[in-house]
């Protein structure tokens, strides 16, 4: 009878539980590691203690690790620190994401890390670095806007929430980081007004060095609006002088490799730090030309991509999850969720910053729809994100009272849904054609309670410079 084939899922458990057999056994730090196939290996740190590759233990290891993992075995099932060129790469890179720490028994067992080398996805679940003072006030500035899924009007609540906010006086500017599919450019500016460079030329020139004197942002002059507020655009991709090349798809095909540094000593070169760079080179544009931003609402794209994952963990202050209430919504955000969950320390430092909002939320005849979601939203949070109560009585109040675990009702919680009505009017609807479509009644009902939450969220303006 033939052997079952080792799936993905399967051979990667297998290679967590054979590194921390080897932790044990050999008392030292293991890293396994797992490349853009998949495939997985042990990396040994056996410095101060080299092992012998013929060892009988070590030949026993490789062999059950191959065994069990085989399709998904790297080239070298095991590698040795005492080998390696660079070990610190590997043993010591700050992307590394424990699994069991090292243990100072009298046996003594090393510690587990994994390490994924992979081309995307790895933002979800990589721990954000303590931004400096500087960082965190233009973060706390930043809302995303993201849906686990596509088609529930994200872009066009990012148009209305910019008019809105510009309304009330505040300087406005919005990243279109939609990259392979953008399209709030077009709610915010006619095409002669898109400036000369979009989000994509900074990922790209600033990769070797030549981001400086891009022209990355323009002020709308197609969002109306009253008083003495502003909106700025910062598009996906620019808009070239005529007979001048620009090729978009080849940009976009090469910007999401995280990059080694030009010049020895350079600082992070990860995509995330990249689009770091590109967003604030648009926000110090703005606050050149004019002010600086009160707030910068960043126009994510839709699923599992490294465009979100950047935006939701390390970009943003204020993460707005569009949710309709069906299955593949919640499936999805469980998905994501979940690799928070597994990281204690992200899960803590992103979930106040959530809010779920409910898109496409019919105004007639659903009174019983918005109280359903809340409590499909509530039950996510508290089976991921919240912690967990503990029923064992013996737990005095104060350690109650320490736990993140909002109650259903609470309407400050990030459960709570921000309710964004939807009508018929709104279908057939077409900016392009009437640029006077933010206020319509119909819209400015459909968005009214979404707008004035989100602006109850922000921090204040900044305030105005003195006058000499």
């Amino acid at each position: 009878m033939s052997r079952s084939p080792v799936r993905f899922d399967t051979a990667w458990q297998a290679a967590l539980d054979h590194a921390q057999q080897a932790a044990a056994q050999f008392g030292m730090d293991v890293v396994v590691t797992r490349d853009v196939l998949g495939r997985a290996c042990l990396l040994i740190d056996d410095r101060r203690s080299p092992l012998a590759p013929d060892d009988p233990a070590v030949v026993a290891l490789a062999a059950a690790f191959t065994s069990a993992t085989r399709p998904f075995t790297g080239l070298e099932p095991l590698l040795f620190g005492d080998k390696l060129f660079a070990p610190e790469l590997y043993f010591d890179a700050d992307d590394r994401v424990e699994v069991t720490p090292r243990r100072a028994t009298g046996t003594g067992s090393g510690s587990v890390h994994v390490l994924e080398r992979t081309v995307i996805g790895t933002d979800w679940a990589r721990s954000t670095p303590a931004p400096s003072a500087g960082a965190s006030r233009r973060r706390d500035r930043r809302v995303a806007l993201y849906g686990f899924k596509g088609g529930v009007g994200r872009t066009t609540a990012t148009a209305v929430l910019a008019r809105y906010l510009a309304g009330t006086g505040r300087c406005v500017l919005v990243v279109d980081l939609d990259l392979e599919s953008p399209g709030v450019s077009n709610l915010l500016e006619d095409p002669a007004g898109i400036p000369l460079h979009g989000i994509v030329d900074h990922l790209i020139e600033g990769g070797v060095g030549n981001a400086d004197d891009l022209e990355l942002v323009a002020r709308s002059s197609a969002l109306p609006f009253r008083g003495n507020g502003e909106v700025w655009l910062a598009p996906a991709g620019g808009s070239p002088l005529e007979g001048e090349p620009y090729d978009y798809l080849a940009k976009l095909n090469r910007i999401y490799s995280d990059l080694a540094g030009l010049n020895p000593g350079d600082g992070d070169r990860r995509f995330a730090a990249r689009l770091e760079e590109a967003i604030a080179a648009c926000e110090d544009q703005v606050t050149e030309l004019s002010r600086p931003p009160d707030v910068v609402l960043l126009d994510s794209r839709a699923g599992m991509h490294d465009i979100a994952a950047v935006t939701l963990t390390h970009l943003s202050g204020l993460a707005l999850l569009f949710a309709v209430d069906n299955p593949s919504t919640w499936e999805g955000y469980k998905m994501l969720f979940t690799q928070w969950q597994r990281r204690p320390a992200l899960a803590r430092e992103l979930r106040e910053r959530l809010r779920i909002v409910a898109a496409m939320f019919h105004s007639a005849g659903d009174a019983k729809r918005l109280p359903a979601l809340r409590d499909r939203a509530q039950e996510l949070f508290a089976t991921t994100l919240y912690d967990q109560l503990d029923t064992d009585e013996d737990g005095t109040d104060d350690e109650r009272d320490e736990l993140y675990h909002p109650p259903l009702e609470d309407d400050d919680a990030p459960h709570a849904p921000i309710p964004i009505l939807f009508g018929n009017d709104l279908v057939g609807l077409d900016p392009l054609r009437s640029r006077d479509w933010p206020e319509l009644p119909f819209v400015e009902a459909a968005y009214r309670t979404f707008t004035t939450t989100v602006e109850r969220l922000l921090p204040p303006p900044h305030p105005a410079p003195e006058r000499s």
